[in-house]
């Protein structure tokens, strides 16, 4: 996560000090419903690859979501089947945010307040369109939800602190107000594992809290669900608040669920998607690659990482909207993490902009129809790196991090067989030996896959 201290600090205090309500809706309250996206077909994230659909700074002006709506049917036909979005609904800086500053959980875009109507992505009527679209070419839409902190709201008096707070949220919508009640400190609970930035710690313990998040007919994780059309949920900084938030809310409604505990101790993420029962991103992937490609050497390629101990709950990224540090072997890590375990994610920019956008769609199409099995490292030093997938019909990929071409003898799963370099990098098709060993090859600063031909 990232927020705008520096731009937007000063106008969210403006903002925060400019309202004064002492009454909060009553909970019940209901907004004329949003037209359903009705049933649909059951789709599958988390068997191919997801797409972060933003970046941090995403051009403003409202036109995000219809940017994302062109490029849908071209990211389903290169085997996407899962994008995230950026947090929709509108923050306290308005039209200037990227949403991860929540104030109104549930105005999409369409209530004048925090100084404009739309988000900064769009109007309502643009994102429904944008899920629309989405659920029509086959893949699942991840909502970016928020819930560690609020912002925006006005000052009131806090009997908790003794003074003057900004925890008074009248949101437009009159759904899920707030008051110094649902924030730390409170009656029932000092502080929760993490704050962040300052801003109004929300607190998880309340029933009234979590009635709005997931429990409530009109709950965020059902109202995002069943009136929006989201189809699974990426929850921001949770470390900030218990694993059981996740899960409640999961519970609720089901779908893909990921959050982003940012740690790379392997141990760590995986403790927290069992208690969670939801996946993490793999930060402990992402710093061995770092280090790997960075330091020039692979061999911290056999470092512990979320997908070797438990690759079901593993999604495997090389580039977000927060941390962008592998810069020299970019492509190879895409390489890396399109042809092992886990979940592998794409960040719009690399793919859009930064590489080359044919060689990840044939590592995309390697990930859907090759990368199968178990896995079983072969070798590794500081420039080159060999593993195996060992499913049907399986591959073996070859990192090669050094200035010339590498040779190497492998052990296969594959007998008298022919096997090819799905990649192009490589025109051998040298057949394995009865023993199953064959000699295979990568170019300098690439890669190659092989597989039956």
């Amino acid at each position: 996560m990232k927020c705008l201290f520096t731009l937007l600090g000063s106008v969210l205090l403006l903002w925060g000090c400019s309202k004064d309500s002492d009454t909060l809706y009553d909970e019940e309250q209901q907004v004329e419903a949003l037209p359903s996206q009705g049933e649909v077909a059951s789709r599958s994230a988390g068997s191919k690859v997801m797409m972060q659909a933003f970046y941090w700074d995403v051009p403003g002006n409202g036109v995000w979501w219809n940017t994302v709506s062109s490029k849908v049917p071209s990211w389903a036909s290169a085997g996407i089947d899962a994008i995230w979005l950026p947090p929709a609904t509108k923050a306290a800086g308005g039209g200037y945010s990227m949403g991860y500053d929540p104030f109104d959980y549930y105005d999409f875009g369409s209530y004048n307040q925090m100084g404009n109507t739309e988000t900064r992505f769009g109007s309502l009527t643009e994102i429904q369109s944008l899920i629309t679209t989405a659920h029509n070419n086959d893949l699942s839409v991840i909502a970016d939800i928020v819930v560690n902190h609020c912002s925006g709201g006005a000052s009131e008096y806090n009997p908790y602190t003794g003074g003057n707070t900004y925890t008074d949220f009248q949101p437009a919508s009159g759904l899920f107000a707030r008051s110094y009640n649902d924030f730390h400190p409170n009656n029932a609970q000092t502080n929760d594992p993490g704050v962040f930035g300052g801003y109004p710690d929300l607190s998880h313990s309340k029933v009234y809290v979590q009635d709005w998040l997931y429990n409530n007919s009109n709950s965020i994780a059902k109202y995002y669900k069943n009136v929006m059309g989201f189809d699974g949920w990426r929850f921001d900084y949770v470390k900030g608040f218990e694993p059981w938030v996740v899960k409640n809310f999961k519970n609720s409604v089901g779908g893909f669920t990921v959050g982003e505990y940012w740690d790379g101790n392997a141990a760590l993420l995986d403790s927290w998607t069992s208690e969670a029962e939801a996946s993490a991103f793999d930060f402990a992937c992402y710093y061995r690659m770092r280090d790997a490609f960075g330091n020039n050497d692979l061999t911290q390629l056999n470092g512990d990482m979320l997908l070797k101990r438990n690759a079901y709950r593993a999604v495997t990224f090389v580039a977000n909207h927060d941390t962008d540090e592998i810069y020299n072997g970019k492509l190879l890590a895409y390489a890396y993490i399109l042809t092992h375990e886990g979940y592998p994610c794409i960040f719009y920019r690399d793919y859009e902009e930064w590489l080359d956008k044919n060689k990840l769609n044939n590592l995309i199409w390697i990930h859907n129809n090759k990368a199968s099995g178990g896995t079983t490292y072969l070798y590794a030093d500081n420039d080159e790196y060999v593993a195996r997938r060992d499913g049907s019909p399986g591959l073996i990929v070859y990192i090669n991090n050094s200035n010339s071409w590498q040779e190497r003898w492998v052990d296969t799963n594959w007998s008298s067989t022919v096997i090819k370099d799905y990649t192009g990098n490589s025109s051998w098709e040298p057949t394995t030996q009865s023993g199953t060993w064959v000699k295979i090859q990568a170019p300098p600063h690439g890669y190659t896959v092989w597989s039956v031909k």
